[in-house]
């Protein structure tokens, strides 16, 4: 007698559980490359608010190219555990994974058109530009992974995503320079507890 096909339910449980196999087997988890992002949400954005802080000898650009620096280095290990992991993967979830690479990819470069064509219009001051940066970024990273969680069915990293969300919220609320503390605190503490709570699912099997 011949297996019943899987329900579309069924073939997504698979290739999801296939997926963290191949990582895991591979050394291309998620928790590799969250710690890489929290450790240059905590320490670039860290930095930044203690540099702004009244008092402080340090210049204001130092902080940006900081951030710059440790956001280029984690994009640069994101990339190479990424497609190391691909190399193991075929069929569906391949794709999958691909054109969601692709969307962080135009999502990134479309907000990054918006804000800066915002900010040349001149009418915010230069906190408010702060802001406008800090809590867009914000959104959209949470929105993405909200996406990355519902493809995948991760409520982790869903809950990461609405996680981000609400920190853009607050980050916005709290105000220049705080907003610099929401993201090294919030948005790279978030980065960090899931690199955590992945890395033990990884030793676990689960």
């Amino acid at each position: 007698m011949e297996d019943e096909p899987m329900s579309a339910e069924e073939s997504l449980n698979l290739i999801a559980r296939q997926t963290r196999q191949n990582r895991r087997e591979l050394g291309g988890g998620p928790a590799r490359m969250l710690a890489a992002w929290a450790f240059a949400w905590i320490v670039g954005w860290g930095f930044t608010y203690v540099a702004v802080q009244p008092g402080v000898a340090i210049p204001g650009w130092v902080g940006g190219v900081l951030v710059a620096v440790l956001f280029a280095a984690a994009i640069a290990y994101t990339g190479y555990v990424s497609a190391r992991a691909g190399r193991g993967i075929r069929g569906p979830s391949r794709t999958v994974g691909a054109m969601y690479g692709y969307s962080w990819a135009i999502a990134s470069a479309g907000l990054m058109v918006i804000d800066i064509r915002i900010t040349q219009f001149g009418s915010l001051a230069s906190d408010q530009v702060s802001l406008l940066w800090s809590g867009t970024w914000l959104l959209l990273t949470g929105v993405l992974y909200l996406a990355g969680g519902t493809v995948w069915q991760d409520k982790l990293m869903y809950g990461l995503g609405a996680w981000m969300i609400v920190s853009a919220g607050l980050s916005v609320v709290v105000g220049f320079p705080a907003n610099f503390l929401v993201l090294a605190l919030c948005g790279g503490g978030g980065f960090l507890l899931a690199a955590i709570v992945y890395f033990a699912r990884e030793k676990t099997g689960c």
